[in-house]
Parts: C-alpha cells; sequence; structure tokens
C-alpha cells in the first residue's frame, strides 16, 4: 500500500496543490483495501477523487466529464484492459494511470495499446504518487524504475540472441503483412502506440471516419477481432525495418 510522508512533506504539497485548478479525477477499482488507501491518500489534493467505480463500471451519471481515471491493475489483465478500455470509451481525451504491486512487460504492451499512460506502483510514497499523476496530466507517460531497468535488459537479452541467429534461423514474417496498404500500416503503427483515431486523422490530415474505415479494414485482413489484438499483432509481425521508417 501506498507509504505516507511526515506532516511537513505533506503540507509542503498541499500548498503547491491548493493554488492549482482541481482534476476531475475518477477511481476504478476492483481492491477494495486499494480503493480506500487511494481515496484517502488523495484526500485535500486536486486529485481528489470524486468518483469510484465498481470494476467494469466507467459510466459518470451525473458526474463532471473526469480529466483522469486512476485504474487499479492488480486484477486479472483482461480485466484490467477492459477497464481501461471502457474508461476511452467514456472519455477518449482523459489521461490514465494504472497502479499495481508489480507490472509485466506482456500487461504494459497491452496496457499502452488498450490507452494507459503512466504506470505506478502502489508501494511507492504519497509524494511520488502525487507527482505521478501530475506529470501524466501534463502529457507524460511515466514508468517506474524497475520496469524501465527489465525493458533495458529485455532489449539486450534480444539484441544479443539477434547477433547469435543467422538470417536463415529467423521465423518467416506473417504473410498477412502484405495484405496492407501504406496507409494502412501506417494505421497499424499508431494502433500500436494507442493513438485514438481523432488523433491518427489528425496527423495524417484525414477524416475520422476514413480513419475507421481502414481500421476495420486492417481488422479484417489480418484476422484481429479489435484495435488490442491488432497491436499485438504488428508488434509480432512488423519488420523492424517498417517501425523505423514508420516513426521518422
Amino acid at each position: 500500500m501506498f507509504g505516507d510522508k511526515s506532516g511537513g512533506a505533506t503540507n509542503s504539497i498541499g500548498q503547491a496543490e491548493s493554488s492549482s485548478a482541481r482534476v476531475a479525477t475518477v477511481l476504478l477499482c476492483g481492491n477494495a483495501l486499494l480503493g480506500a488507501g487511494l481515496t484517502h491518500l488523495l484526500n485535500g489534493t486536486r486529485f481528489g477523487v470524486a468518483v469510484s467505480g465498481r470494476t467494469g463500471d466507467t459510466s459518470l451519471s451525473g458526474q463532471a466529464e473526469p480529466a483522469l481515471y486512476i485504474v487499479d491493475a492488480s486484477g486479472s489483465l483482461e480485466q484490467t484492459i477492459m477497464l481501461v478500455e471502457g474508461a476511452k470509451r467514456q472519455r477518449p481525451s482523459a489521461r490514465v494511470a494504472a497502479i499495481a504491486n508489480d507490472f509485466d512487460l506482456n500487461l504494459i504492451q497491452l496496457a499502452v495499446s488498450a490507452g494507459v499512460d503512466s504506470f505506478c506502483l502502489a508501494t511507492v510514497s504519497r509524494e511520488v504518487l502525487i507527482n505521478v499523476l501530475e506529470l501524466t496530466v501534463l502529457g507524460e507517460q511515466i514508468l517506474p524504475r524497475s520496469v524501465v531497468n527489465c525493458l533495458l535488459n529485455h532489449a539486450s537479452t534480444v539484441s544479443s540472441v539477434g547477433r547469435i541467429s543467422s538470417t536463415s534461423e529467423k521465423s518467416a514474417p506473417d504473410p498477412r503483412v502484405t495484405k496492407l496498404s501504406p496507409r494502412e500500416t501506417v494505421i497499424l503503427q499508431s494502433l500500436m502506440g494507442g493513438d485514438a483515431n481523432k488523433v491518427i486523422a489528425r496527423r495524417l490530415d484525414i477524416t475520422e471516419s476514413t480513419i475507421k474505415v481502414h481500421v476495420k479494414s486492417i481488422l479484417r485482413k489480418i484476422g484481429a477481432a479489435n484495435r488490442t489484438q491488432a497491436a499485438m499483432w504488428a508488434n509480432e509481425n512488423l519488420r523492424a525495418t517498417e517501425k523505423l521508417s514508420l516513426v521518422n
């Protein structure tokens, strides 16, 4: 559970928060103890929880539109993704922070594709939690240091294996890659980054309805049921050279 700092540290944070605009915050939590702890720690801050939703319930009847969702990611992977996707459907522009005792790479990959902006460990202090939320609403993406180290170690291992493996030993690419047009490939890359249709449309200077048509075509061509599955498939099957060219 989150730690609490001394009165001095808490007071200095509270003074800074009192001069800032309140952020409409919604807590989506399936863990009653974690939910109670978070609500208590954020009480009196500009992230004071206005609504505490039940698992799978992201509706906000009679409430202000949220700018931030705090999602309990301590449950099953399916439950976490369901909460995030439901929140983004309700309020696509809202920022999302996921909180759990630990995070694995698979969860992070799927959560980012679903719309999570930042990740915070449930073992951090109140001050760190608030700093993470502050940066998240400012548009930053935050990962715990332990997760960053794991990602770096994973990348190093993959790189080493790649140097040892010969080209002939590499698995053949999925033939469905060739069915995608250049425009669909660009859009698929954006889905990997968790971008909403509106964001993709603005970037490509086309209408949002056109993006929806392209997404449906992509799902059909690669046999994916939804955007999350499409992002997972792309991560596995788009060649590194394709990914680099799309980023540039």
